[in-house]
């Protein structure tokens, strides 16, 4: 623990305290309530621990709230009786530790308060925080203050198994500034992903409340996240793949902006139907097929311009190796979509690096008329890909 106001601070606080409320001091230094005083009061003190409590939240484990009165004296001290430092608001109702307490720790509260009618209360508390090992986290996508395409959704993955989904759904509240209703759907017991019905509203703001501190997703898993989050939705641009004709077609805000001759999935290796977001962009990186069942079958070390469409390995990218002929011709890749490029994408007039320029990380990619199937629903990373699962099925699938 590491105190940051000094002990003889603290002590002048809690007499200047009692000073202004007019108590009495006791033998050895105690504050005592006037005679008069102990009859039921009216103030009311809020703990947000209880007596014996354990798991109880790091950050709001010490504080103190007063309703009808104000704080006259909080004590907060380690099992081995260290002290915690803390502060009290200007209008003495609010006292806060300097930090948050110790992970797996006991601590003793003791808070005397005085009401508006000069009665007063007290309270006594032991407890207990959270363990380490007791806590569940959910990192989440997308990032605080990024700008994405209209098919992004809110994911999270949890590092613990959640068996009370519903506690956990309920405290995260995803909102639009356009007012489109969001759905939450879990992908198993990790997994918990938001989207509307239909794409993200172009230029809209997301609003992310993750109010998980104290919340019980399980036994012996407590969150501890309470923090708000914000990302913008930028302009709509779906391209869709028509892996017959061998073109896509890039419409921005309902406007065709160019369509580009493509190779999509050979006949024995097609490239999935379907919705897919682009998760992840890479100006150049390796490709081997080992990777995702075609081992010895390609390496490639510089692939340029790939963006990444699913977890299994589909990436629409810059394609130096195919002759010129291919584009809008054949379909002769294992699965992906390429564009023409040149080696190392140094050449900004390609069509990849063109299309790699113009998007956005939550931009939607739609193949049509290829030999496969439809891509499932979980095959993207964080679930970019749910938008293949009809609402009525994606409704179905969340906890509240």
């Amino acid at each position: 623990m590491n105190p940051t106001r000094p002990a003889s601070a603290l002590a002048a606080l809690s007499v200047s305290v009692c000073l202004l409320a007019g108590c009495g001091t006791g033998p050895g230094g105690a504050a005592t309530p006037p005679a008069a005083a102990r009859t039921a009061a009216s103030v009311r003190i809020h703990l947000n621990a209880a007596e014996g409590q354990t798991d109880v939240s790091v950050a709001r484990g010490g504080r103190v709230t007063v309703e009808a009165g104000r704080i006259t004296k909080v004590s907060l001290t380690t099992a081995d009786g260290q002290a915690v430092h803390g502060r009290i608001s200007p209008d003495n109702k609010v006292w806060a530790p300097d930090a948050a307490l110790d992970h797996g720790s006991a601590y003793r509260m003791t808070v005397l308060a005085t009401g508006d009618d000069g009665g007063q209360e007290t309270k006594k508390i032991a407890f207990t925080t959270l363990a380490e090992g007791h806590r569940f986290t959910g990192t989440f996508t997308p990032d605080n203050g990024s700008t994405v395409g209209v098919g992004m959704p809110v994911s999270f993955t949890f590092d613990k198994a959640i068996t009370d989904k519903k506690a956990v759904e309920s405290a995260i509240e995803v909102s639009s500034s356009r007012g489109q209703p969001v759905v939450g759907h879990w992908f198993g017991a990790q997994r918990l992903d938001f989207r509307p019905e239909h794409y993200w509203k172009a230029h809209s703001t997301i609003t992310v409340r993750m109010r998980l501190d104290g919340v019980k997703g399980a036994e012996g898993a407590y969150g501890d996240q309470d923090k708000t989050v914000r990302f913008t939705v930028g302009r709509s641009q779906v391209s869709t793949v028509n892996a017959s004709t061998h073109r896509m077609t890039v419409v921005r805000g309902g406007t065709a902006l160019r369509t580009i001759p493509v190779t999509a999935g050979a006949a024995n290796s097609p490239t999935w139907n379907g919705q897919m977001v682009i998760s992840q962009k890479l100006s150049t990186t390796r490709m081997n097929g080992a990777t995702v069942g075609f081992a010895g079958q390609y390496d490639i070390p510089d692939v340029p311009h790939a963006m990444r469409l699913s977890t299994s390995g589909t990436f629409i990218h810059g394609n130096y190796w195919a002759p010129d002929s291919a584009f809008g011709r054949s379909n002769l890749s294992h699965g992906c979509v390429g564009l023409n490029d040149t080696r190392g994408g140094g050449d900004s007039g390609q069509d990849a690096a063109w299309f790699y320029d113009q998007s956005l990380i939550g931009d939607v990619v739609v193949v049509r008329n290829s030999a496969d199937g439809t891509i499932a629903p979980d095959n993207g990373l964080n679930g970019l890909n749910g938008w293949n699962m009809p609402w009525s099925r994606w409704k179905a699938g969340s906890a509240r």
